[in-house]
């Protein structure tokens, strides 16, 4: 089991602030007592390190028991680190790091870990002032005792945190709260005057968050501005600041409404839903919270009302790799230069023309510099006149990035995968990936070669986030992906290590190839990439007319290894001893071009963030007699579906946009932490012929066997 991670809140005016500069985790509410203040643990919460990175990163709402808080950008986070003497630790991984700063800039130097340190033994809280910052978002909150919607500052004061080791218990409460009308009229009959006088002290009722927000496509993310909306974008007759307040009985967002108690107005929140509600919306302020910032001159994208918790609220851009030994000759060099670089840092001009001194540098460096002392001179010469050159421009990183497919992270990995084990079993000390050949047994033909992957190490880094849409629009570009840092540059990003197993599957490629050319000629195809066009129009800006969608639509290659991994894995959860939702696909499947050759493979993977990895269960499965069993279930399994012969004859027809073909979650889809393209992509009828149907495209039942990669397997 992996340690979880804090998620920390500084306390405004607390004394042991080291730096006095903390972060404030309330926020505008300054009229925090220094006596309260001093009660209060900072601590709020606890996440997992991935999660952290893939769901309530930096910019994201964290749903607690009793109030929503947000991570801050990064410029907070090195407050934190400075707590500690001792340089932040850091994630070893070159080749992510050179993604991460061709996507971001030369200026990225490193991969850190989270602020965390396990407690000592004997120390429970040893590390509670390390952890994730955080701030107190949305800032309005509802008294569920009197239905007062208010900013922060009216309840600060009820902010209760004193349990050590209970930071669920964390909550604000309304003090003196008078209770609805009605509900405190009839409770105060009942009880007579000596239930008033048990209530003496005043009323104490907890609040929870407001849960509307105003989100734009930029990004950006601000507070729902209640008191403009209710008066209809004037000011309150009455009063200067007026109390509002929120009512809803049916729990449902749409059925909301606000009022005002000084001028009586009142406004349903259903006015600001659906289309006709963004135009009654104010303009985007260009608001991103988690920094703390308004973009220079405001913002023109069009802002939407959204509820706290959406899904759509913060996606997440990430990267990460299976750290695999480097194969390429331009790679190794790469490595060896950023090794030589950190060993010598700024003394490089000092030292060049000194061999023995840089020699001596190396020694002193980590374990890639030290590999450096097996060079000759002439090679350590070469390297330090290659270190000297000019770094590249960012028009230079610009023109690379354009070009950039995400599948170039991918060929290392292949390339290297493709090669054969020298032995039974075959450890890399440097990235720590053990191999072991496996001979194929009775799988169906088609399977070329598996692997087992008896232990792994995935890294993973976060380079931003987006809102509304996710990361995968034809005119993304780097400003709508949210920046971690106020300026837009930042010197690091957080990472996470991962280690585990997994089980490595090729077919064969000449197979492949041919039943590729099938497909492309079949009608059920022309209906999926007449679909994707649909999708591909309606979700983009003017910029998807200027480019062609066939060249963002997956290649039928992709369609079958993609459907083939998801039965495996619904099929190696119910022998493995893994949950469905632990184990993860990661998919070689492209077709040749000019700067990489052909890949028809996938690496199912189970990890874990504990430093000792995974048990074992997963790559058991690869034993010959075991895998030739799963991968029967999972054909077997895939011929029939409970929602058939709805799901066997699904194929869009236009109007329909959606992507996939005959797959549904009773047969096919897998949770969003096993697929790496969100369930698109995905037919059955591309892996194993499914019952006669007419395909939903005129496909009668003889083209329907054409289209099956594995046509003849379920007649033996």
């Amino acid at each position: 089991m992996s340690q979880d991670q804090d998620i920390d809140q500084d306390r405004p005016n607390a004394p042991d602030l080291d730096d006095g500069i903390g972060v404030d985790p309330l926020g505008d509410a300054d009229d925090l007592s220094q006596n309260q203040a001093k009660k209060n643990y900072a601590k709020v919460g606890s996440a997992r390190p991935t999660t952290l990175l893939y769901t309530y990163g930096p910019g994201a709402i964290i749903d607690l028991p009793h109030f929503t808080v947000m991570p801050t950008g990064l410029d907070d986070w090195e407050r934190i680190w400075r707590r500690r003497a001792a340089d932040p630790v850091t994630v070893h991984a070159p080749r992510l790091l050179e993604t991460v700063q061709l996507m971001l800039g030369h200026q990225v130097s490193g991969l850190r870990r989270f602020p965390w340190q396990p407690p000592r033994p004997g120390t429970r809280r040893d590390g509670d002032d390390l952890g994730v910052p955080a701030r107190v978002f949305p800032q309005w909150m509802r008294c569920t005792g009197c239905d007062l919607l208010a900013p922060l500052s009216r309840f600060v004061n009820g902010y209760h945190n004193t349990h050590p080791f209970r930071p669920d218990q964390a909550v604000f409460e309304h003090i003196d709260c008078p209770g609805r009308p009605a509900r405190a009229a009839a409770a105060q009959g009942r009880r007579g005057a000596k239930g008033a006088a048990r209530r003496k002290g005043g009323r104490r009722s907890p609040c929870v968050p407001a849960r509307y927000l105003i989100v734009c496509p930029s990004g950006h993310l601000d507070e729902f501005p209640y008191d403009w909306w209710v008066h209809e974008g004037a000011h309150c007759p009455k009063a200067a600041h007026p109390e509002l307040a929120m009512s809803d009985t049916s729990q449902r967002g749409a059925t909301a409404f606000i009022s005002c108690r000084a001028c009586g107005a009142r406004r349903g929140m259903s006015q600001a839903q659906g289309e006709d509600g963004r135009q009654r919306l104010p303009r985007c302020r260009g608001r991103h919270p988690h920094l703390g910032i308004f973009t220079e001159g405001g913002c023109q994208a069009e802002p939407r009302v959204m509820l706290v918790g959406a899904s759509n609220l913060w996606f997440a851009a990430t990267q990460s790799i299976i750290d695999m030994p480097r194969l390429d000759p331009e790679e190794q060099k790469r490595d060896r230069l950023t090794a030589l670089g950190r060993a010598v840092g700024d003394d490089l001009e000092t030292v060049r023309e000194n061999l023995p001194l840089v020699r001596m540098l190396l020694k002193r460096g980590d374990a890639d510099a030290v590999r450096l002392l097996d060079l000759d001179d002439d090679e350590l010469t070469e390297l330090l006149r290659a270190l000297a050159l000019p770094a590249e421009s960012d028009d230079d990183r610009l023109k690379r990035r354009e070009s950039w497919d995400p599948v170039d992270l991918l060929v290392p990995e292949w390339n290297y995968l493709l090669t054969e084990p020298p032995g039974d079993y075959h450890e890399d000390r440097d990235s720590g990936l053990v191999i072991s050949p496996r001979s194929l047994g009775d799988v169906p033909a088609g399977v070329s070669r598996v692997l087992a992957v008896d232990r792994l190490r995935k890294v993973n880094a976060i380079l931003g986030f987006t809102r509304v849409d996710d990361y995968d629009r034809v005119d993304d570009s780097e400003a709508r992906l949210v920046s971690l840092v106020r300026s837009g540059r930042p010197a690091w990003v957080p990472a996470t290590e991962d280690r585990g197993e997994g089980i490595f599957i090729q077919l064969d490629e000449d197979a492949v190839a041919r039943w590729e050319a099938r497909v492309l000629t079949s009608p059920v195809w022309a209906a999926h990439r007449a679909a994707h066009r649909r999708n591909f129009e309606r979700r983009f800006s003017e910029t998807a007319k200027q480019i062609n969608p066939d060249e963002r639509l997956a290649a039928p290659r992709y369609w079958l290894i993609h459907t083939l991994a998801h039965a495996l894995i619904r099929q190696m959860a119910m022998s493995s001893g893994y949950g469905a939702a632990s184990i993860s696909e990661r998919l070689y499947a492209w077709r040749a071009t000019e700067q990489r050759e052909a890949a028809a493979g996938m690496l199912l993977t189970t990890t874990a963030s504990d430093s000792d990895g995974t048990l074992g269960g997963l790559v058991s499965l690869s034993e010959p007699g075991r895998l030739a069993d799963i991968l029967g279930q999972a054909l077997h399994a895939m011929a029939r579906c409970s929602s058939d012969p709805v799901c066997a004859r699904r194929v869009p027809k236009d109007p329909e946009d959606f992507l996939h073909g005959a797959a549904c979650h009773c047969c096919t889809m897998v949770s969003e932490t096993s697929c790496e393209r969100a369930n698109r992509f995905l037919d059955r009828r591309f892996v194993i012929p499914l019952p006669d149907t007419d395909g939903g495209a005129g496909a009668g039942a003889g083209s329907n066997r054409d289209l099956a990669f594995f046509s003849d397997y379920l007649g033996r």
